[in-house]
């Protein structure tokens, strides 16, 4: 698969992630949702977009197979805080059930789902989930086995990975994130980027 390819891909997926927020931050099965029990209409949708996200990813929570047998790469090792990211570069627009990102713990040989994750071009001018918070990401290269650097073009990256000597799989330029921690509890916030609870697997 060549360097063209990947960088087509990955650009290909932020792009069309940025065009699908709207439609999906307001389903049409919420639209005209009165408040109920003190809820407001925004309480609703993210409830709901929750549940569906749990639902949907549930059967990834212990099992890291399932997850690449579905699509799901290695793009980043222990990232402080937060985990080890896995890419579906199949998923191509924002849907609650299909992250594009899936954040796991390690312990071990075992494996832990801890956050969902999707990345931006830029800050959507519509939340994909009511009160999102964002984080960002530099501009990197990535290698095969999931080390990166951080380089600001694509002919900084060199062939090998400097730590590891994996070869080379993709660069991206700087990238907006949004963390949706709905597997492992967060006392920073739900959209927070790091975890404290999760610092006994740095």
């Amino acid at each position: 698969m060549s360097k063209r390819f990947l960088l087509t891909t990955l650009i290909g997926v932020v792009s069309a992630l940025a065009v699908g927020i709207a439609a999906a931050a307001q389903p049409d099965d919420h639209a005209g949702m009165a408040p109920m029990g003190g809820r407001t209409h925004d309480d609703a949708v993210l409830a709901n977009q929750l549940a569906a996200a749990r639902i949907a990813t549930a059967k990834y929570a212990t099992d890291l197979d399932r997850a690449k047998d579905d699509g799901y790469g290695i793009i980043t090792r222990m990232v402080p805080d937060m985990g080890w990211h896995f890419l579906n570069p199949k998923i191509k627009k924002f849907d609650p059930r299909h992250p594009m990102i899936l954040v796991y713990e390690r312990h071990g040989r075992s494996w832990q789902l801890a956050a969902l994750e999707w990345v931006f071009p830029e800050t959507p001018a519509t939340p994909p989930f009511p009160g999102a918070e964002y984080g960002s990401f530099p501009a990197a290269c990535h290698y095969v086995d999931g080390t990166f650097v951080p380089a600001d073009s694509q002919d900084q990256c060199k062939r090998r990975s400097p730590q590891s000597g994996a070869k080379f799989n993709f660069w991206h330029p700087p990238l907006v994130t949004m963390h949706v921690w709905i597997w492992y509890p967060n006392p920073s916030g739900l959209f927070a980027d790091t975890n404290p609870l999760v610092k006994p697997f740095n």
